[in-house]
């Protein structure tokens, strides 16, 4: 799956040559303003990295900056300035731009920032799945949620509920319940446990929901399960 890039430049002519290069390796979408890139962001998107002009009319670029990280923590930015400018590097930093590039473009040198930040924030992201899904096999029993993974990760819920889905194919309470089941299927295996000790281990309170789920996920109660597996 491509990653997807939004260019934030009121210069139509720039938007258009910069997405014509992009769009040889990168799907691509255009905001003319900070408003307009604010509220692209703020509904459901896939949108990996913006390149953001600081100068455009409107609400200034920092500023920008700082809601797009507020919205998508980690959505990577890309400030893009036509001059070099301590003071707007000091802010774009504390307000969290990822890199800076000065106009005109240097074509090759752009396209390897752009590359090296998402093959980078492509790592990050498997850290973080890989500590979410560690953090689910550690309390699966357990009431652990979305709320308490991100605790554990720094970021938001609503973030790692995201890139867990993009990554694993799965939501993240679809990994945590197949781990219930899993662990369900191999308790029952023996006669170790009772079903009740079985739903108790597994997370439930009841051993009617347990029974419900199992059967949900698996076309058989627990009890047959044990017995169709034993019987081998």
């Amino acid at each position: 799956m491509a990653y997807t890039i939004l260019i934030v430049d009121d210069n139509k002519s720039f938007r258009s040559e910069f997405r014509d290069i992009l769009e040889e390796e990168y799907d691509v979408l255009e905001a003319a303003d900070g408003q307009e890139a604010i509220d692209i962001i703020k509904k459901p998107n896939m949108i990996d990295l913006a390149i953001l002009d600081f100068k455009m009319p409107g609400i200034q670029g920092t500023e920008v900056l700082k809601q797009l990280k507020e919205l998508e923590p980690g959505l990577i930015i890309i400030i893009l300035t036509g001059y070099s400018s301590k003071e707007l590097i000091i802010e774009s930093l504390q307000k969290h731009a990822d890199d800076f590039l000065e106009k005109p473009l240097n074509i090759e040198k752009t396209l390897n920032r752009i590359k090296h930040l998402l093959d980078t924030k492509q790592n990050d992201v498997k850290g973080v799945i890989e500590k979410l899904k560690y953090f689910v096999e550690k309390n699966f029993h357990k009431d652990a949620g979305l709320t308490e993974a991100s605790e554990v990760v720094c970021l938001s819920p609503k973030y790692i509920s995201k890139i867990f889905k993009e990554e694993t194919g799965i939501g993240f309470n679809e990994y945590k319940l197949t781990l219930k089941m899993d662990k369900a299927r191999e308790l029952l295996s023996s006669h170790e446990y009772n079903i009740n000790e079985i739903a108790g281990k597994t997370g439930y309170l009841n051993v009617e929901s347990f029974v419900r789920i199992f059967k949900k996920m698996t076309g058989v109660t627990p009890s047959e399960y044990r017995e169709k597996i034993l019987k081998k």
